[in-house]
């Protein structure tokens, strides 16, 4: 369960649980994800945001160590996530939702959530060789249409 806003701790608050997240999974350096906006108060608050057209981001919670390296603090290897929170403010400069939709699966491409197939096309256009690359771009447009 993840809950809205920027919690204090790591513990979950059940009064203001607003999601529940259903599936996450790494592939590299990116983060697939589902979740559920869940019929709770904190819950019903989300919902209404998004119907009014604002701008949400994600933030993960969790504790672990930091090491400052060049000046940066660097999450390190210990790091155990919590939860994945919906905030206002997300400490990842792109880590907002662009829109969410039911039967849509959404990725973190390096810090920026992305719906699937946008990460896919991506990858596959910046896999090909140069000589491969028209016929790759045509490719990704067909099935781009073929989901419109």
């Amino acid at each position: 369960m993840g809950e809205l806003g920027h919690p204090q701790g790591p513990s979950l608050n059940l009064d203001r649980v607003s999601h529940i997240i259903k599936e996450m999974k790494m592939d590299g350096t990116i983060v697939y994800g589902k979740a559920k906006i869940l019929d709770t108060p904190y819950g019903n608050i989300v919902k209404n945001l998004i119907d009014e057209g604002v701008r949400l981001g994600v933030s993960s919670r969790g504790m672990g160590s930091l090491k400052q390296v060049n000046g940066i603090n660097q999450v390190q290897d210990d790091f155990s996530l919590a939860t994945v929170d919906i905030v206002a403010d997300p400490s990842a400069p792109n880590a907002f939702v662009n829109g969410i939709m039911e039967g849509k699966e959404w990725v973190w491409n390096n810090g920026i959530l992305q719906e699937k197939h946008i990460a896919s096309y991506k990858n596959t256009i910046k896999k090909a060789t140069s000589r491969q690359l028209d016929e790759a771009k045509l490719e990704v447009f067909k099935d781009f249409l073929s989901k419109l």
